[in-house]
């Protein structure tokens, strides 16, 4: 049985539109991105019925971090499929425990404990719940621009634009500029349940913050008795060159939020991981807090699979090693093109491209994918194109998107008359 190319490219834009959503057609269709998934392996993708072939450096933001189909993930859900299904959530779980037991082992200092989820919304709203109930405070800080989910807790600690069609913000969530300790300090009180920070904000623009921002923001937690939780639904499983971002700033946070990429791409799963005293919220409530299809046992073989790839000191240098192949080749491509490129921002294969005006980053979106690259603009900084291709490419693929980005930069600068 076939799945891929079974009806026309029409027939597939017009079924997505009349079923699934008439806008996101009508405008992926204007500015000629109605590229449909077709065959994907490793760090490419082709369209499902024209052939057009791109290398994904968005990766969902990190959904496909070891790339697409990666033959050891899909040979662990293969093999879980002979044995497992969803399991039942309210019972004790042989793999939970084992996938809990292992995230234990990898994530930084005494954190200990993870509760299960499917997404990064579900995983952030539960880290809060989780700091309400613990500390019996209600405010939540967080930072401005930024993006933790679309759901409803989630969605209360990120950018305006995204919760203001949905009425007022709930109380008690507040929101001061990103890597400002200052500010921070002015904000976090005695009435702060929880500081919650992705460790480098992607939809604002891969902002790298000072080294000793989140020192200090641990200790204003530590004396107002508020919590840090740290997001690294994005940054984390290698990304940065590091199993977590957060290592690269000496911090070990009160709750850690993990997601997209410990799916492997094939099956979506989330963790909430906090150290061992936060846990007696939950011996108290052991029922409070359920997610009937998070951590389903059947996926969790396959996260298993992710985190035991992703942490091989190996494969963590191979990101450092390739990483310095776009510092070379941007701090190149700058020269070439200062009318328009400022530089690279970048900690690892965390990378976004930094232009000259608001205007660059969807023109960079729409240039880049003429040229073969699947690249999407950092919708709170336009002026940011995110860069976040597949931790396994090898050295040849990165010099070959640095030469098609230059290629997109070239027709970037014309559009804009620059």
């Amino acid at each position: 049985m076939h799945f891929i190319g079974t009806d026309t490219k029409k027939g597939i834009v017009k079924r997505f539109k009349d079923y699934v959503s008439s806008g996101k057609a009508e405008f992926l269709t204007s500015v000629g991105i109605d590229f449909v998934f077709g065959r994907r392996e490793g760090p490419y993708v082709w369209d499902a019925t024209s052939g057009k072939r791109l290398i994904n450096c968005h990766c969902n933001g990190g959904v496909f971090n070891l790339g697409h189909r990666n033959a050891k993930i899909v040979d662990a859900l293969k093999k879980s499929l002979d044995e497992l299904d969803i399991g039942n959530h309210h019972l004790i779980s042989e793999q939970r425990a084992i996938l809990a037991e292992r995230l234990a082992e990898l994530t930084p200092g005494d954190i200990r404990y993870t509760v299960f989820g499917v997404g990064g919304g579900e995983a952030i709203d539960l880290a809060i719940k989780l700091a309400r109930g613990y500390t019996g405070k209600l405010n939540i800080i967080s930072a401005r621009g930024g993006y933790h989910g679309h759901t409803g807790l989630a969605l209360a600690t990120g950018d305006e634009q995204y919760r203001k069609p949905f009425g007022p913000n709930p109380p008690g969530f507040i929101q001061v500029p990103f890597g400002d300790i200052d500010a921070l300090s002015r904000t976090v009180n005695k009435d702060t349940a929880a500081v919650i920070f992705e460790t480098i904000p992607a939809t604002y623009g891969i902002p790298i913050p000072p080294k000793d921002f989140y020192k200090n923001a641990l200790e204003l937690c530590r004396k107002n008795k508020a919590l840090l939780i740290i997001d690294e639904v994005q940054t984390g499983l290698g990304r940065t060159g590091k199993l977590w971002a957060i290592e690269h700033f000496d911090v070990v946070p009160d709750i850690m939020v993990i997601g997209k990429g410990l799916s492997g791409g094939i099956y979506p799963i989330s963790a909430t991981c906090f150290r061992p005293e936060y846990e007696s919220f939950f011996h108290a409530n052991p029922f409070i807090h359920v997610s009937t299809f998070g951590g389903a046992e059947v996926g969790c073989p396959v996260a298993l699979s992710v985190l035991e790839e992703s942490s091989r000191p190996e494969f963590l240098e191979h990101v450092r090693s390739i990483s310095s192949i776009f510092k070379k080749g941007f701090k190149g491509l700058k020269e070439k093109h200062p009318e328009i490129l400022v530089g690279l921002r970048q900690l690892g294969l965390m990378m976004g491209i930094e232009m000259v005006n608001d205007q660059c980053g969807p023109i960079m979106s729409k240039t880049c994918y003429d040229h073969g690259i699947l690249s999407v603009y950092a919708n709170n900084d336009k002026r940011i194109s995110q860069l976040l291709p597949p931790l396994i490419i090898d050295e040849s693929t990165a010099e070959e998107i640095v030469e098609r980005v230059d290629l997109a930069l070239d027709d970037a600068k014309k559009i804009l008359g620059l």
